[in-house]
Formats: structure tokens, sequence, C-alpha cells
């Protein structure tokens, strides 16, 4: 998919960038997001991963709507969420997209009161997103997008299994699964809510 088929504002945004044409594994992956498929996107730093998560995401909400997240995004801490964040609010010019940021240095029962002012974008940590949610403190019922961004993190620190339960809790999503590897133990996913996913190696 060439970047003159986005939105008009983010093919703006990514023309006043410089940005041509799309990485390798953007062309592979952006239509197959765009169609709705799930998958695994695997490729080492610097391909394009990052962008190719807030491409998709701008891409497919368009627009601010309602107050529950349509897309959520696990990160593996603190500095990676408010990074992920500057780059959705760079990209998202010209749209009226929320993003939130939810993650574990800051007080819980304030991060319940702003999500349910509403956003349609929330990037978060694994432990504090499930503590939101058991806590009735964020709205899962209208999530389009389950993303995982560097999801080698996931294999440290029991981040696996608290990002394995959310799928438990939510009817029909695209799940996006962005690695530098692609782990055996995905396979459980495979197994489960992700049994068609495609794998795009770069």
């Amino acid at each position: 998919m060439s970047f003159k088929k986005l939105i008009e504002p983010l093919a703006d945004t990514i023309s006043n960038k410089g940005f041509e044409e799309p990485l390798p594994l953007q062309k592979q992956i952006l239509s197959k997001i765009k169609g709705g498929a799930s998958l695994f996107a695997i490729a080492p730093d610097g391909k394009g991963k990052t962008t190719s998560i807030v491409i998709s995401v701008i891409q497919k909400l368009k627009t601010a709507f309602e107050d529950a997240p349509r897309a959520l995004i696990f990160v593996k801490d603190k500095q990676a969420a408010q990074d992920l964040e500057r780059v959705f609010n760079d990209f998202k010019r010209g749209t009226d997209l929320r993003v939130y940021c939810a993650y574990d240095e800051y007080d819980i029962d304030s991060q319940r009161d702003e999500i349910y002012v509403g956003t349609d974008i929330v990037i978060a940590t694994p432990k504090r997103l499930n503590k939101l949610f058991y806590m009735n403190g964020i709205n899962l019922n209208k999530l389009q997008m389950f993303i995982v961004e560097d999801a080698d993190f996931l294999f440290r620190n029991n981040n696996l299994s608290e990002v394995t339960r959310t799928p438990e809790s939510i009817g029909k999503c695209q799940y996006l699964i962005f690695a530098s590897k692609f782990d055996a133990r995905f396979e459980r996913w495979q197994d489960s809510f992700m049994y068609n996913a495609q794998v795009v190696k770069l």
C-alpha cells in the first residue's frame, strides 16, 4: 500500500516528513493490516515497526468516536509508552484522535478518571492495564485493535501472562504483534485467539 492511499491528514504529515514510499516491512504489512488481518510482524529494530503501528492505527480509526478506546497498545514500560505517545502526537496532526498512556508510575485513580473522559488509543503497560480493567477503570467492549510493540519484553517479569489475560475479556478484535524474532511461546496464541494470524518476517 502506498502512502498516497492513506487518509488525507496522515498522508500530508508523512509527505511533510519527506517519506516518499513505504519501507520494505511496511510494503508487506500495511495493506494486510488495513484489510483487517491479524499478524505477527517480525523484523530487526530500525525497520519501521513503530511507524507501522502508528500509521495503521491512525488510518483505521480516522477520527475520535465516543468514549471507549478502540486501539490498545502494550509496551514494556513508562518510557516506551511516552515515546510512542510522542510519535502518535506527531503523526496524528490534522485529526482529533485522542491518545492516553497508562503506566505504573502514576496514580491509578487519576488514570481511571482520565480514561473515563474519553480516549481512542490507549498505550499501556501490562500490569497497569489489568489493574485498571479489574477495577472497572477501562471499557474494552469497543476495542478493534490489540497491539504489542516490541513484544520481546513479554518474556520477562510475567508480562506474557498479563497480556494473555486481556483477549479473554474482549470480543472480536484484530491482533498485531511486533517483535524482532518469533518466539516459540507465541504458538500458544496461534492456538487460541490468534489461530488465523499471518506471520510476516523481514
